[in-house]
């Protein structure tokens, strides 16, 4: 064999040798990283509060009916009479002018006709509306009450139920992330002693969203006073031996 076909087989070997080599460092590489990616536990954090409501919506509507047009006149006056007799009852019992809106009177008609389309009657009527919107959450709840008392006196008052409000959810997101975490953590102990590991630091951590939800309710948030509000986040910790 001369010496140009020697060089070549020497070349040849070290190309080869190479190849495996580089073959052997990418195989050990993927095979580390499948370790580290083995090497962590994905587990929930869960925090919970029972929580109150700290806004209250309520919207009261009135209504009072004539069966003539020439009656109209005489409703207006009746309507801002018992306008001043709710918003009286209202600030009797704890509500600021601030916490107490009027509405605007509508003006409606109703026509009633028989099985032949004939015009029988008409009723004219006008309805108003007085909201009150308010901290005093549980004070709503009280006077709603009371309203029965101008309905005895032969008010049309359609008494709404309130709509109850937590805002204050920025106040109790740091102690409840806090919380989610730690509880986190706790479950990755748990998995880990099993596994005969240690729980490192967070690798990646991803909250959830934050629920509020009524009292023994699956669904909906302005119902009732009391309210549960539910964080769930996932956060996968290091493991290490």
């Amino acid at each position: 064999m001369n010496s140009v076909g020697r060089s070549e087989l020497v070349i040849a070997a070290a190309i080869l040798s190479l190849g495996i080599a580089s073959a052997g460092y990418f195989a050990s590489h993927t095979i580390y990283n499948a370790k580290i990616a083995l090497n962590t536990a994905e587990v929930k954090g869960l925090a919970e509060r029972r929580v109150e409501a700290d806004r209250a919506y309520w919207k009261i509507q009135y209504q009072v009916t004539g069966a003539d047009k020439s009656d109209v006149p005489r409703l207006y006056e009746q309507s801002a009479e018992n306008q001043k007799q709710i918003e009286a009852l209202l600030r009797e019992n704890g509500f600021e002018s601030s916490e107490i809106i009027p509405g605007v009177i509508d003006y409606g008609q109703k026509e009633f006709r028989d099985e032949n389309q004939k015009l029988v009657d008409v009723k004219h009527y006008l309805v108003g509306s007085i909201e009150v919107e308010t901290s005093k959450v549980r004070q709503v709840a009280q006077v709603r009450a009371k309203l029965n008392g101008l309905i005895a006196q032969g008010l049309d008052i359609r008494n709404n139920a309130p709509l109850y409000y937590f805002t204050k959810l920025n106040d109790i997101k740091p102690a409840m992330l806090k919380e989610a975490t730690k509880n986190a953590r706790i479950a990755a102990n748990e998995f880990a002693s099993n596994a005969g590991v240690t729980v490192g630091g967070i690798r990646e951590a991803r909250q959830g969203g934050f629920e509020v939800r009524d009292v023994g309710e699956d669904y909906g948030d302005s119902k009732k006073i009391e309210k549960d509000v539910r964080l769930v986040t996932n956060i996968t910790f290091f493991l290490t031996e």
